[in-house]
């Protein structure tokens, strides 16, 4: 069953009853109730919310991760089940003592896999590619000859045609506020699945920023960023240059986790693709698998 995304953009009371969550509105007066073990992703995004801490407890204990936004309406936190997996201390063991080899290769397939989607989402768009396979193709071990920084060069300066000279920064100007948007979704999507099979989100695999809390999510989720990619690619084609972020561009961004995308050949929502990478990732680690299982764009 696909979890579901809850995003409250007004104000709102929550608390838990009968193992339930309860949403409160008080500008219409309204009670409405979900239960907990539904819910993969909860976003808050209004400052006039209010959250129980028993309501918190059973949602991480249940492995939701709960978003938080600024006033902005950027999401700049994330809460995390501590204790997402039985087997939890063996695995953490097998993480801390993987390889580095094993990590090159591992980290190898992910650029790869990304580079590739990234190639399918220009085909898509009809633009030129071809450099893009190429790079995909000479991708060696730890990526030593940094053919992602390459590919991504290639990737911004050319997927936005009608923005000359796009950059991509994360204060940069549209669409990089949707791709900001898109990208904190997809990292929490990654951070609760990591959780679930017992890895630990700090340490990565490539990504070693001593104040990065969530490494290893931002090395697993770059295969899937063109994912995101997509949806900000059809809203600039509904919407042009007017891309200050609207209540219709949130909600086709909150449909992340339901996207359609090929894994081994059969279709799978995104949110299960993600399962399985981080599964085969553990699997990697303990020496059981030697390949990420990681999805194609479609």
């Amino acid at each position: 069953m696909i979890k579901r995304t809850l995003y409250f953009g007004s104000p709102a009371y929550l608390k838990t009853n009968l193992e339930q969550l309860q949403i409160e509105l008080p500008k219409t007066g309204e009670t409405k109730i979900a239960p907990i073990e539904d819910i993969g992703l909860l976003i808050l995004d209004h400052q006039q919310i209010t959250i129980t801490q028993a309501l918190l407890a059973k949602l991480l204990a249940q492995n939701v991760a709960v978003i938080t936004c600024d006033h902005t309406h950027h999401p700049v936190g994330l809460l995390l089940n501590l204790d997402g997996n039985t087997l939890q201390s063996q695995k953490f063991r097998a993480q801390v003592e993987a390889s580095v080899p094993l990590k090159k290769q591992l980290w190898q397939q992910t650029v790869i896999t990304k580079i590739s989607n990234q190639a399918k989402l220009m085909a898509m768009e009809r633009l030129e590619h071809q450099r893009l396979l190429k790079l995909a193709g000479a991708v060696k071990s730890g990526d030593s000859d940094n053919c992602e920084a390459q590919a991504a060069t290639y990737y911004w300066k050319n997927l936005f045609p009608d923005f000359l000279q796009f950059r991509r920064e994360r204060y940069g100007p549209p669409p990089n506020n949707l791709l900001n948007y898109g990208y904190a979704i997809l990292r929490a999507l990654v951070a609760r699945s990591l959780v679930g099979s017992g890895l630990l989100p700090t340490l990565g695999i490539f990504h070693r920023n001593q104040y990065n809390a969530y490494c290893l999510a931002d090395d697993i989720m770059e295969p899937y960023r063109p994912f995101v990619d997509k949806i900000v690619c059809h809203i600039v084609s509904m919407n042009g240059r007017f891309l200050e972020m609207t209540p219709r561009m949130k909600e086709q961004l909150l449909s992340i986790p339901t996207m359609d995308v090929l894994v081994q050949g059969r279709k799978s929502p995104l949110m299960h693709a993600v399962q399985r990478s981080t599964a085969s990732l553990a699997k990697c680690f303990e020496g059981s698998a030697r390949k990420i299982i990681y999805p194609e764009l479609i």
